[in-house]
């Protein structure tokens, strides 16, 4: 009989396997594009849950064409977010940080970060001279939905031609709320940064898909066969073992909007959520993280042709 042969268990594109440091990862907003996007180039959103959705297609030269058809839809509430801070970059370094007065007065954001009295820095003195880019803080105004108070906050880049550009947009949302119909439309792409469920402390087969071993084997089934040869004499971080599962971050590309706008008794008592009370959008298909995961939206990365001559027109959420 040939030797069995198969592919290695588990992908070594993620490492190490551990949980993420916190809820909204960083992005390289350099490489994402500010065409199909205003003002901001992402969002903060919060997962509700998910629905079936009876959509007709119009895309062209479909095999539903004209159809009603049924799709798994994801459900996110975006509450509107403020500006924080503005953040001046000059040769890939932080080089000057303003907080925006008006953020010093809110209560929950006190609760997350350390405050100053008084903001002695003002947008008005900036002079743009040596300044190569520049992004804001933005935090959400969670507080508006049934989930918590305290808000999340990131770093989000501005969508401009120059530092001027980017500078006005800022001075003018100073203060003002900003929703997430002033960024995204209806039937754009996007992608989704979140993190994963969680699973905790998760075995072999669970965690990489090693094959079960034989049921007459004398040292477990749900173990690997070998922890590797004698020499090198020691365990390699490529053998499959016990660990940590979920919490990891995960980039989910060119999700397709479906729906947008204010939920005003839209969508209630959605399971392990409850009510939606500001803005939702409805995303084709599923989505990292367990409802009420932080995630963050951002422009697409990488759209594809196929997704997005997709023509898909909500008609019932069941």
């Amino acid at each position: 009989m040939p030797t069995a042969k198969s592919p290695r268990k588990g992908s070594l594109q993620f490492w190490p396997r551990k949980r993420a440091k916190k809820f909204l990862p960083r992005v390289n907003w350099k490489i994402v594009s500010d065409e199909n996007v205003k003002g901001l180039k992402g969002f903060i959103c919060y997962k509700a849950g998910m629905k079936s959705a009876i959509v007709k297609d119009s895309t062209e030269h479909s095999m539903t064409k004209g159809k009603r058809i049924a799709v798994p839809v994801t459900i996110l509430e975006c509450p509107s977010m403020k500006i924080f801070s503005v953040r001046f970059y000059k040769d890939g370094v932080v080089n000057k940080e303003i907080i925006v007065e008006e953020s010093l007065k809110d209560k929950e954001l006190k609760k997350k970060v350390k405050l100053p009295k008084v903001s002695k820095k003002k947008l008005d003195d900036v002079k743009l001279g040596g300044f190569d880019n520049i992004t804001v803080i933005v935090y959400s105004q969670v507080k508006k939905t049934n989930l918590k108070k305290t808000p999340d906050l990131s770093e989000i880049s501005v969508v401009g031609n120059d530092v001027g550009e980017k500078l006005k947009f800022v001075k003018e949302n100073a203060g003002k709320e900003i929703s997430v119909s002033d960024i995204f439309e209806k039937g754009q792409l996007v992608d989704v940064r979140g993190l994963t469920t969680g699973r905790g402390l998760s075995g072999p087969v669970k965690r990489f898909g090693i094959t079960l071993k034989s049921h007459k084997s004398e040292k477990g089934r749900r173990r690997p066969g070998s922890l590797g040869p004698w020499h090198p004499a020691r365990v390699t971080f490529r053998a499959p073992q016990a660990g940590q599962l979920g919490m990891f971050t995960r980039l989910i590309y060119n999700n397709k909007i479906l729906d947008l706008g204010k939920a005003e008794d839209k969508f209630k008592n959605i399971k392990n959520y409850g009510d939606l009370k500001t803005d939702y959008i409805i995303i084709r298909g599923s989505i990292q993280g367990p409802s009420k995961r932080q995630l963050l939206l951002t422009a697409s990365l990488r759209p594809t042709k196929k997704q997005t001559k997709k023509k898909l027109e909500v008609l019932e959420i069941r």
